[in-house]
């Protein structure tokens, strides 16, 4: 892995790197078709030398080898660094048991981690509740909410200049 001078991205993986076609079940690996979320690819190569890239998903069909195998498909696999996924884990997001494993074996402190996701409550509030900053991608409205701990996106272009603005200092957590 290269040096990551700024921490950790998580991705949310259905809806935020890749669709999630709601008429295919089981593992997206096994899916007939698979797709990328326009922009995903791009964003990634860009980040990738500063930041350590993870997925954090909920996926209750895939594994980690079913997620690199289905990334592989659309050529994101290669910029993943890590998987975190609710097979491994045991947890799924918004519990804190979910964000704390990933802290522990990040052996990051949570504000240098930021989770990118679109499911508000999961994604955002989730990881805020453990302290970790979060940026909801909402490619579905222009509805936009900020706070201390997260901000909005609503393409995956801009990911990286939201990510140069610096989220406010917020004490104890």
């Amino acid at each position: 892995m290269p040096d990551h001078p700024k921490g950790c991205l998580l991705f949310d993986w259905g809806d935020t790197l890749m669709r999630d076609f709601k008429e295919f079940n089981g593992p997206m690996n096994d899916w007939p078709r698979v797709e990328a979320i326009p922009g995903a690819a791009g964003m990634l190569a860009a980040l990738h030398s500063d930041w350590i890239l993870a997925i954090a998903t909920n996926a209750g069909d895939s594994d980690e080898l079913d997620i690199r195998a289905a990334m592989q498909r659309v050529d994101l696999n290669r910029w993943l660094d890590k998987i975190y996924c609710f097979k491994k884990i045991g947890h799924k997001k918004p519990s804190r048991e979910f964000y704390q494993c990933i802290l522990d074996d990040l052996k990051l402190a949570p504000q240098f981690v930021c989770m990118v996701g679109d499911n508000y409550e999961a994604d955002v509030l989730g990881a805020n509740a453990c302290g970790i900053p979060a940026i909801w991608f909402n490619s579905h409205s222009l509805e936009d909410r900020q706070a201390v701990l997260h901000r909005t996106i609503h393409s995956l272009s801009a990911l990286p200049g939201a990510l140069n603005l610096p989220f406010p200092a917020t004490g104890k957590v």
